[in-house]
This record gives C-alpha cells, structure tokens and sequence, in this order.
C-alpha cells in the first residue's frame, strides 16, 4: 500500500495538483488511513498462527480441516476461517474437493514462529 500512496502523492505532485481539490486530497487521506491501518494489524489471527505451527510440527504432509481439528481438538468450523485466510496468503495449499486436503507450501513451512512472535512482543 506505500508504495501506491507514494505513486498518488507523486502523480499530485507532478500534476500540480494542489491541496485545495478536495477530490484528490480526500483521496490521499483515505490512501494513507488504509496504510496506516493495514500495517498495524496482525499478519495472522491467533487460531490461524495456532494452525501454522501444528501443521509445521505434524508429521502429515496432507491434512484434511477434520483431522486439523480433532488433532488441535477444536470444532472444525471454528478452523475454517483461519484454513482460508492461510490459502490465500499462501501458507498453506489447498487440494481437491471432496475432502479438502491442505497442505503446507514452502512458504508456510519455513515461516518462522518464534521470530514473529517476538516481534509482535517488541511492539
């Protein structure tokens, strides 16, 4: 997101674009609240980095959401949301459809727990 609101800012500066356009100035304050509030918030829920990690320590490569659940005995739906948000920023593969198979990318294995951790302690 900073790298599009220095492309914006840029783009008013070259344009002459001064701060009274009410149009582009309400722009450039929604473009820098959004990079505000995106880099604050946590890369992971709490049962999305609980997943993370049982999936790094299990010895299964291919997991189906039923047996993550019952292997963190937790309800299968209460995985589901964090299951998604892991595929989507590339985590964890998902595979078939009946059932579901995910597994861990490269990405979700080498992804350092502990580490991240820390840093949310430090902040």
């Amino acid at each position: 997101m900073d790298k599009y609101l220095k492309i914006f800012e840029q783009i008013m500066q070259d344009y002459g674009i001064e701060d009274d356009d009410t149009g582009a100035m309400e722009l450039l304050s929604f473009l820098q609240a959004q990079a505000s509030s995106t880099s604050n918030k946590p890369m992971f829920t709490d049962i999305g980095l609980e997943i993370l990690g049982y999936l790094q320590a299990s010895d299964t490569k291919n997991n189906k959401a039923k047996d993550i659940a019952e292997g963190m005995d937790l309800p299968s739906r209460k995985i589901s949301g964090a299951m998604r948000k892991l595929v989507t920023d590339g985590y964890v593969e998902k595979f078939g459809q009946n059932p579901v198979i995910y597994t861990l990318t490269e990405k979700g294995a080498n992804f350092d727990i502990q580490n991240y951790k820390e840093s949310l302690e430090e902040n």
